[in-house]
């Protein structure tokens, strides 16, 4: 017997889970109940496999099955994969027991098409196209974003504004009281659906395990869970493996303790949403074929990260929070970093021409401790002209100012500057600018040669990856998106910071030994160490080979 057409969502997918023969699993009965009743902004992030496509189609189907004037835009990824939805929902149409469209019922073509009663030729009941294409005289109720976040699409900054740009035609295409939904997994540390979330969307996000904590790599092997594990991997990709209960791990009164040392990120996980589907072998699998972490957490645990390794990864910065201060103790000058007597400091200035995607001017300030701890205490885009000169040519502001007090603020004695392309002509105009402020500071030339990629991993990775990388608050605020995004294989990039902060790291270590200002009664603050004053003979017969 056929129901009237005013039933819910959930009895019309069940009636068509039941003539497909699918046994519906509970996280499927949550989210069709949650796309009946969601608000008119929502996002529904389930993990892979979850067939949020299907469930999708079936939905449109009965949306159109209710009201024939029912009028849907369906953007993909791109047009095949829109196409994909379209189709299927017009396969539920003419196939579902309680519909049965015939073909005459259904008019169009698989981009375009309506049923019979709806006489709006202009706008169909179901348009399907790709996110990129031009849908902009379309009318709907409403607009579908289905997995429209995809890899080649979120890659860098620009392609990330192009789809939000292309998102933002559909404001214009919704008829007022029209719904949008977005639907997918995320691919990128600032994914569009955590950008809908935070603009107030109703949400509902199924992750593959309800449960989970992560160890990282020397953590301690105690843990409390409060819930017990149902599958523990260590490490992603072709090593990974399952750590077995009671050999690699014992779990106990919400206790869970490791047999060793964490030599990888180990993963706990219980509450699997779709424990039928996910078997242990198929979660094994899975995992294996996975090849980073960032692409584990984000396909299946629904985290906001990116699905590539993260080469320079700035959560592998240590933060820090404090300033360096130069103090007066033992009849000696020293400068401390919190408890850390920082004994070289590096200043280096990357000019950069301001043109059209060119690097800002970046000046990062890199301190050393005694004991090889680095601190990448700034990173600061200059701003303005070079140089500023008032009515009497003289110069009063400008970026060369802005080096200045930054030595004069650390006491700083020698600045390295690039000067390579734009920056030839600075290191001329910033000697004005010491002498004008009457400081005593060197300015060294620097002509870069070689591969900058190769240079910036061998300046920033060793310190990354050992944990001798520190960084100002300011630093990490500033940097973490560009390190976040930067490929070693990517040659036109934004990368100023990054490659600037690798120069002042791979330079010599400069012990800074004079006050810098001059016109200052203050005492001399040789905060450097100092190890004497030494006669040291001297081999001629080497010296003049």
């Amino acid at each position: 017997m056929r129901p009237a057409k005013k039933c819910s969502f959930l009895a019309f997918y069940l009636a068509w889970a039941e003539f497909k023969g699918w046994k519906v699993p509970d996280c499927h009965v949550r989210a069709a109940h949650w796309l009946e009743h969601r608000g008119d902004l929502a996002v529904l992030m389930a993990f892979r496999g979850f067939s949020k496509s299907t469930l999708l189609a079936v939905y449109n189907a009965w949306r159109i099955w209710q009201n024939p004037l029912y009028r849907i835009l369906h953007q993909g990824d791109q047009d095949r994969t829109a196409y994909k939805t379209s189709r299927d929902t017009k396969a539920v149409l003419a196939r579902h027991p309680w519909a049965q469209a015939t073909p005459s019922d259904l008019e169009g073509e698989t981009a375009f098409w309506r049923v019979r009663g709806n006489d709006d030729e202009r706008n169909p009941n179901m348009q399907a196209a790709g996110i990129l294409s031009n849908v902009t005289s379309s009318r709907a109720d409403e607009c579908q974003n289905d997995d429209v976040e995809v890899p080649r699409n979120i890659g860098s900054p620009e392609l990330r504004e192009k789809l939000r740009y292309r998102l933002g035609e559909q404001v214009h295409i919704r008829v007022p009281g029209a719904r949008t939904i977005y639907i997918g997994t995320p691919h990128t540390f600032d994914s569009l659906y955590e950008e809908q979330i935070a603009m107030g969307a109703d949400v509902l996000k199924i992750p593959l395990f309800e449960h989970e904590h992560r160890i990282e790599i020397g953590g301690a092997r105690e843990h409390r869970l409060g819930w017990e594990p149902e599958i523990v991997f260590a490490g992603i990709g072709k090593t990974s493996k399952v750590l077995r209960p009671g050999v690699d791990y014992v779990y106990k009164d919400g206790l869970l303790t490791l047999a060793e040392d964490p030599a990888a990120v180990i993963d706990c996980y219980a509450g699997c949403a779709w424990p039928e589907r996910f078997t242990r072998q198929e979660l094994i699998a899975r995992r294996k074929e996975t090849r980073t972490l960032g692409g584990w957490d984000s396909q299946y645990q629904l985290h906001a990260r990116p699905i590539n390794k993260v080469r320079l990864d700035p959560a592998n910065l240590v933060p820090y929070d404090v300033e360096p201060n130069i103090v007066l103790a033992n009849n000696a000058v020293g400068m401390w970093l919190g408890r850390a007597q920082i004994v070289s400091a590096t200043l280096r200035l990357d000019p950069s021409a301001g043109k059209k995607n060119s690097d800002v001017n970046a000046a990062c300030l890199v301190l050393a401790d005694a004991i090889g701890n680095l601190y990448w205490h700034r990173a600061v885009a200059l701003e303005g002209e070079l140089a500023e000169m008032d009515e009497k040519g003289r110069l009063i502001g400008g970026t060369v100012m802005q080096v200045c007090d930054l030595v004069q603020k650390f006491q700083l004695a020698r600045v390295d500057v690039e000067t390579n392309g734009i920056g030839g002509h600075v290191p001329n105009i910033l000697r004005g600018a010491i002498k004008a402020r009457r400081l005593r500071c060197h300015v060294h030339e620097v002509s870069t040669t070689g591969e900058k990629n190769r240079r910036i991993l061998a300046g920033l990775e060793p310190g990354l990856q050992s944990g001798t990388l520190w960084a100002h608050v300011s630093v990490v605020e500033a940097v973490s998106t560009q390190m976040r995004e930067w490929s070693p294989i990517t040659t036109n990039q934004p990368d100023d910071y990054l490659d600037c902060a690798a120069g002042a790291i791979l330079a010599e270590p400069v012990r800074v030994g004079k006050v810098v200002s001059q016109q200052s009664d203050e005492i001399r603050r040789e905060w450097r160490p100092n190890s004497g004053v030494f006669d040291a003979p001297l081999d001629m017969s080497e010296a003049t080979r």
